[in-house]
């Protein structure tokens, strides 16, 4: 045998050895685990369709090693609990509304901004691209990982005195909203008496008439049989909300790359799944409230132009404080979307 012949032996030896050696370490690349994913939404909601979507896919790209666990319904704490829960490393993943966020990266807020972006077009242009991707890049050194942005839609105001039609009808109206200075600002701009409030008390607030109404997507307001408890809905679509997928940093740390890749991988799939899911089930649920006894109405273009106009100047009053370079890539992104 020559060298060249040697060599070449050599060379498919150690090749075959080394291709050996990667296949049990390919195959202990996906450990045998169990995620919980918490959310605050009942299990009929499209985000809970979204998780279900989501463990299948994991199951199926893992060979069933990595089992996700759905917990809906609040059942393992509020928002911010399931929050530390994810910071602390004893829950692996939830979906709160990106709303949530705010109070560990203030920017967030500015997804809250209302009647910033008026179909799902741009909504969806605007959190996948570099304003929403930029907001993802600050949450790991807050202890969490994103996989990305679902679908909770337009938000809407619901009470028990009567239909929203125009700004002045806010005025007075005691509202349960998100415990966020967007949400607690525009309202009372709006002359409404806005009350923050956990999501998990809120039917028990509308049922002892301790608010009168609050805000929030068709398909939540149906998921939460609030038709037993509310007269109006007012299609005010004043603001388009989004669910955000996340995960505890110190449980992402602890996976492989090829784990890493398999939730990605999922999450992207699941999310073109769930926004469909979800874009369906707001406008089944217009007529399902209707057909469960409440009043329907939605506002003119002119109503929503004046509401904006109230909101601008909160608005305006906001980004003030926020980081400038994050406001400006919002304008200008805002701006791209809106063409």
């Amino acid at each position: 045998m020559n060298f060249l012949h040697r060599s070449l032996a050599l060379s498919l030896s150690v090749a075959g050895l080394c291709l050996q050696l990667s296949l049990p370490v390919s195959a202990q690349d996906i450990q045998e685990r169990v995620i919980k994913f918490g959310h605050l939404n009942n299990a009929d909601h499209p985000v809970s369709m979204g998780v279900k979507r989501f463990a299948e896919l994991v199951a199926a790209k893992s060979g069933g090693k990595l089992k996700v666990q759905e917990f809906p319904a609040s059942t393992l704490g509020n928002e911010l609990q399931q929050q530390s829960a994810l910071q602390g490393g004893v829950q692996e993943m939830t979906a709160p509304a990106t709303t949530s966020l705010a109070g560990i990266v203030k920017e967030f807020g500015l997804i809250d901004f209302p009647f910033a972006v008026a179909n799902f077009a741009q909504a969806d242009a605007l959190l996948d691209g570099p304003f929403g991707q930029t907001l993802l890049a600050k949450l790991p050194e807050k202890g969490l990982v994103s996989l990305g942005y679902w679908d909770l839609g337009f938000r809407n105001v619901t009470n028990s005195k009567r239909p929203i039609t125009r700004p002045e009808d806010m005025e007075g109206l005691k509202l349960r909203v998100i415990p966020n200075p967007v949400f607690v600002d525009t309202f009372k701009a709006l002359k409404a008496n806005p009350v923050p409030l956990a999501f998990a008390e809120l039917y028990g607030a509308l049922e002892s008439k301790a608010v009168d109404g609050q805000e929030n997507p068709f398909s939540v307001i149906l998921s939460n049989k609030m038709y037993e408890v509310q007269k109006y809905v007012s299609a005010t679509n004043h603001v388009y909300a989004a669910n955000i997928i996340l995960v505890s940093k110190r449980f992402w740390d602890k996976l492989s790359p090829v784990e890493q890749k398999i939730m990605t991988d999922a999450a992207n799939e699941a999310r073109t799944y769930q926004r469909q899911a979800s874009r369906a089930a707001a406008q089944t649920a217009v007529a399902e409230l209707q057909a469960k006894g409440m009043a329907f109405n939605e506002l003119s273009k002119a109503e929503q132009v004046r509401m904006a106009q109230v909101a601008k100047p909160v608005t305006d009053r906001l980004a003030a404080s926020y980081d400038p370079a994050m406001v400006k890539l919002y304008d200008d992104e805002l701006a791209r979307v809106r063409k």
